[in-house]
């Protein structure tokens, strides 16, 4: 199995006292870093930027929060700059450098990190994600950028008006590539890879790597450095795994009560009906609350990850399509109202929270029917979860939404 392949494990220990100049990084790019709160490496950056700088394949396997963001983009930056790429800035330049993402609320969390570590040496990122008017996308081509970051759908649609051109791309990211094979995109990818330059650089990261997965790394890493994190994976990291037996009469309650608490809180749902009817009842509750989900237009949908980023509201309820496209590293608390149906979803929910080695839990609400099935899926995601029967006023419901902000108060 492609999971299995033999990696280079990295522990925390390992890189202490390590910089990112020791990694190989120019000092302009570690300063943008300082500024984005990195003043030195994570695990899975120490064990990837040197490979990445040497121009390896790398196929990096840790799980969301990991600081895999800056393990590929700041390496990247550094690679356009040799042999004086970075004076190569013409109008209408075709793009050198090309990251691609499931979702477009990954693509901006992604251009988020990338955009301010290229700015720093005088490169540029352009965003390239459907759901919006493609005008000020072909602008900035025709402009000229050195950097995209986006989503396979609407770059597939840009090379096919002729809009834009990949044969100078040297360095292609692929992130969360097996989510990517899961919406469908494995065709897609493969005919995005094939019309970058012949013998370019591939760098892949994911949480986790199966299936269609397999088959592009075949094709495009057939002798990739792998590297994953040690002590990363979800079971041994700082989350906290509970699945809580109810009654269904109960479930609405008992969520109102769980997100009832001052840290922010993540919900999960199944129907975008469903997490807008628990926004609502939240809202009624006292408890700030915004939806997200794919029926909100972009705009709605930023302003909504905003709200909860800035901290004008603690409580985000969201179906998938936020799974892999928050990045928020103070979420304390992820609650499932819905259990996901394969193992995989659950990781990637479960990893919006405990980011970057910070504490949090996860709870997941289930009927009695289901335990059986909640089991098999938490033994193929390797986890291990308490189970609990509970009712809403439940002793067990007021440690979980309050615990987090005790213990920091006796910390």
């Amino acid at each position: 199995m492609l999971e299995r392949l033999e990696a280079q494990a990295t522990l925390a220990t390992d890189v202490e006292g390590v910089s990112f100049s020791d990694l190989g990084l120019g000092g302009n790019i570690v300063a943008a870093l300082a500024e984005l709160g990195a003043p030195s490496p994570f695990p899975i950056q120490a064990a990837t930027i040197p490979d990445v700088l040497a121009g390896r394949d790398v196929l990096g396997r840790g799980r969301t929060g990991s600081g895999k963001t800056i393990a590929f983009g700041a390496p990247l930056v550094e690679k356009l700059m040799e042999n004086g790429g970075g004076k190569k800035r013409a109008m209408g330049r075709k793009p050198r450098a090309l990251i691609l993402a499931p979702t477009r609320e990954l693509a901006l969390q992604i251009d988020r990190t990338v955009q301010p570590i290229a700015r720093s040496v005088g490169l540029f990122t352009t965003q390239i994600y459907g759901g919006v008017p493609q005008a000020r996308q072909v602008g900035a081509l025709q402009r000229g950028v050195d950097i995209i970051v986006g989503t396979p759908g609407r770059i597939e649609d840009l090379i096919e008006q002729g809009r834009l051109d990949l044969s100078e791309v040297t360095i292609t990211v692929l992130d969360e590539a097996d989510h990517m094979c899961d919406l469908g995109f494995l065709e897609p990818v493969q005919r995005i890879l094939r019309l970058t330059a012949p013998g370019g650089q591939k760098l892949l990261f994911s949480a986790t790597l199966d299936k269609g997965v397999a088959s592009l790394v075949k094709e495009f890493l057939p002798k990739p450095s792998v590297h994953e994190v040690a002590g990363e994976d979800q079971a041994s990291a700082t989350i906290d795994h509970r699945v809580l037996v109810v009654e269904h009469r109960d479930k609405d309650l008992l969520i109102e009560q769980l997100a009832d608490r001052n840290e922010k809180t993540l919900i999960f749902s199944r129907t975008r009906a469903y997490a807008e009817r628990l926004t609502d009842q939240l809202e009624d509750a006292g408890i700030r609350a915004v939806a997200l989900h794919g029926d909100l237009n972009q705009a709605r949908r930023t302003r909504n990850l905003a709200q909860l980023t800035s901290g004008r509201v603690n409580v985000l309820v969201a179906t998938d399509v936020a799974a892999r496209g928050i990045h928020v590293d103070d979420i304390t608390l992820v609650i499932q109202a819905d259990a996901p149906d394969e193992y995989k979803t659950y990781l990637h929910r479960s990893g919006r929270t405990g980011r970057a080695g910070k504490e949090g839990i996860v709870v997941t609400l289930i009927p009695k029917a289901r335990q059986r099935r909640m089991t098999d899926l938490l033994g193929r995601a390797e986890i291990e979860a308490d189970y609990v029967n509970a009712r809403p006023g439940d002793e067990i419901i007021e440690e979980l939404a309050g615990r987090m902000t005790n213990e920091k108060l006796t910390r």
